[in-house]
């Protein structure tokens, strides 16, 4: 139950967080490259924990950190060579609401059967593939831009 509130809790003062800076005009690169970090170290922590009662857990938390560590790398390259780092789309969003729907089912749900257990895991893994290679298209099409 505990788990549930802190993650509960965690989800929500990410998306109050993002609510305030785009009310209050305050969306700077600086928040748009670190503001992450604090969700992506909730997500890891989340994994991690799962991965003791469901081992393929591992599979998204390895490609999490793996994404993450390019993802941090790619953005301080475009923020030194464009001036900017590349926002939030779709795809990152869609990524992040199939994660945390993933991690809060397993959570709640002690008895899921492994058959779809198995299935919303995979659907996370392909959808964080394709994230990746989204936002390293658009980091690399950045730097290539500011370069011509």
């Amino acid at each position: 139950m505990w788990t549930t509130v802190i993650f509960i809790i965690s989800g929500l003062t990410d998306i109050v967080d993002g609510f305030i800076a785009r009310k209050f005009n305050m969306i700077s690169d600086f928040g748009k490259a670190f503001d992450p970090v604090a969700d992506k170290l909730t997500q890891i922590v989340m994994l991690f924990c799962l991965v003791t009662r469901f081992p393929l857990m591992l599979i998204p938390l390895v490609i999490l950190i793996i994404k993450e560590v390019l993802a941090a790398i790619m953005n301080m390259i475009t923020l030194k060579k464009a001036g900017y780092v590349v926002a939030a789309v779709w795809h990152g969003k869609v990524n992040t609401v199939l994660l945390y729907s993933t991690m809060f089912i397993h959570i709640v749900w002690f008895t899921i059967p492994p058959t779809v257990s198995n299935i919303l895991i995979i659907v996370c893994i392909v959808m964080m593939l394709i994230s990746s290679v989204l936002y390293t298209k658009s980091d690399v099409k950045a730097i290539s831009k500011k370069e011509k």
